[in-house]
């Protein structure tokens, strides 16, 4: 007989809804929008008008309110600071500079000029205008007088004039009809092409021949005077005092 403790047929296994037990909240059946706030609220409920705190406002070093972390120095009273009278040193402050009014030597009337004497006009010449340049209105070499030679005079009646025209090109006596062409229409032909053609020379350039193109030095680099030798005395050799003297045999 086993010692396990009968639970009866029920195992455990996955719910088929959700159990209100296994949440904090009121349970996840509750699905309606709130009532409580601005954002999200309700549609078909009531809204009261929402409002928000503002910043705090920024205060001045000098309170007018000395607070609770107000200290009192000790020797201050209802009546004001108690103590002896302190006097402090100071510089000695500079003294105010007085106006100084100009004498009448300063001042120079002669030098005033148009401003305090009567004087004649002046006038400067100035650079001419930029409006200037869009003025059209004609000069004086822009009219001219009729003239009193020719069919133009205005107060006096002009004989018949008469012009000469040149010869017109058509319909004269010498219009070429045919358009015959004239001697220098023909081209010079070659007389090779009918005689014996005489034989053609061409002129080339100048072939060098290869060779050495080093730069030689030519008679005046060189200097013969400076490399002239001169004579001295010269030292014999020393011989050793073992060296047997040379012996030529005589000849019989």
């Amino acid at each position: 007989m086993s010692t396990d403790v009968w639970v009866g047929t029920w195992r455990p296994h996955r719910p088929r809804g959700p159990i209100a037990a296994l949440y904090s909240s009121p349970g996840p059946k509750y699905g309606l929008p709130t009532n409580v706030g601005y954002q999200l609220h309700d549609p078909s409920r009531y809204r009261a008008p929402a409002y928000s705190f503002g910043i705090r406002r920024f205060q001045h070093q000098q309170s007018c309110s000395p607070g609770p972390g107000y200290l009192v120095p000790p020797n201050m009273t209802m009546k004001g600071k108690d103590g002896i009278p302190a006097f402090s040193i100071y510089g000695r402050p500079k003294d105010i500079m007085s106006h100084v009014t100009p004498g009448p030597g300063r001042y120079s009337p002669e030098k005033a000029g148009k401003w305090a004497y009567p004087s004649a006009p002046i006038y400067s010449l100035a650079s001419r205008t930029k409006d200037f340049e869009n003025d059209q209105t004609p000069g004086p070499a822009a009219y001219g007088l009729p003239p009193m030679l020719g069919p133009k005079v205005v107060s006096k009646s002009a004989a018949p004039n008469y012009s000469i025209f040149g010869r017109s090109t058509f319909g004269s006596f010498y219009e070429d009809l045919s358009r015959t062409p004239g001697p220098c229409n023909y081209r010079l032909v070659d007389p090779s092409v009918y005689k014996t053609r005489p034989p053609h020379y061409s002129m080339l350039a100048r072939n060098m021949p290869p060779g050495d193109n080093t730069v030689k030095p030519g008679p005046g680099a060189y200097s013969p005077e400076k490399y002239g030798q001169l004579r001295g005395v010269t030292f014999g050799i020393r011989h050793s005092d073992y060296v047997a003297p040379l012996i030529e045999a005589e000849a019989e």
